[in-house]
Formats: structure tokens, C-alpha cells, sequence
């Protein structure tokens, strides 16, 4: 009797796609780290991984592409609202707007490795990447994020 069957190819493929959106949002990680974010190290590659594993799932056992942008849907929502707890407000001032944009894009990041889509996903990486380094320099108040 096969209770389990374990196509170990898939298992491969799967586990490649995970590890390329796992470091893809390393770089982002690291800079939101070094800037002392509430989100950072942990929670970029968790985002990513997460996202790029649900939309394999649902990629492998949905059969139309209506149903895969409903999960697309469903995890652009739920990534909003992650991002959302990264925006806190005290005052007037408003900070972690930037930490909020890369929490949803690097989920974005993780969607389109699952799509087989790595340019796209290298794109926004680096996109990411180089405004949270060097489009901060133009900041009156580079503190507020």
C-alpha cells in the first residue's frame, strides 16, 4: 500500500524555487535589519517563501487560471495587511511606509519565482534594494520611512 507518493523531482524543483525567493529577499532583509525595522531578517524570507510556496500550491492543484488569481488575490490582501502592521504613526509623523512597500513587494518577489518569472523577481529585488540604499539620500528626513 502507497499512502504517501513523492514525486522527488517536484520535491527538487520545489525546493529551488523556495531557496531562489529566500535569497531574494535577503538583500532587503539585511537593509531593513541594519535600519532597525520592526520587520527584518526573519519576516523578508518569510514573506517571500511563503508567498512563492502558496502560489506553487495553488499552481499544482488548481485547474483554471481564475482560481490561481484568486489566490493571487487572496495573498496580495494578506500581505497588505502584514505590511500594514509595519506602519506606525505617532503624531503627525508617519514611519515604516518603506518597510510596508518592501513586506508586499518581496511577496510579490516570492509569486513570481513561483511563476517561473526570475527576471521579474530578480527586477524587483534590485528595484527594492536600491531605493531603500540610495533614494533615501534625497529624504529631508531620512528617519521617517
Amino acid at each position: 500500500m502507497d499512502f504517501v507518493s513523492i514525486d522527488w523531482n517536484l520535491v527538487v524543483q520545489n525546493l529551488i524555487q523556495l531557496g531562489v525567493a529566500f535569497v531574494l529577499a535577503l538583500p532587503i532583509a539585511i537593509d531593513r535589519e541594519k535600519a532597525s525595522r520592526s520587520a527584518g531578517l526573519r519576516t523578508f524570507p518569510l514573506v517571500a517563501v511563503s508567498a512563492c510556496g502558496y502560489m506553487l500550491v495553488g499552481i499544482s492543484v488548481l485547474d483554471t487560471t481564475d482560481a490561481e488569481a484568486r489566490v493571487l488575490q487572496g495573498l496580495i490582501t494578506g500581505i497588505g495587511f502584514i505590511g500594514g502592521g509595519a506602519i506606525l504613526k505617532s503624531g503627525g509623523n508617519v514611519s515604516g511606509t518603506a518597510t510596508a512597500a518592501s513586506i508586499w513587494n518581496t511577496g510579490l518577489i516570492g509569486v513570481a519565482v513561483a511563476f517561473h518569472r526570475y527576471e521579474i523577481a530578480i527586477l524587483l529585488a534590485l528595484i527594492n534594494v536600491i531605493t531603500l540604499r540610495f533614494v533615501r539620500r534625497f529624504k529631508e528626513n531620512p528617519e521617517e520611512e
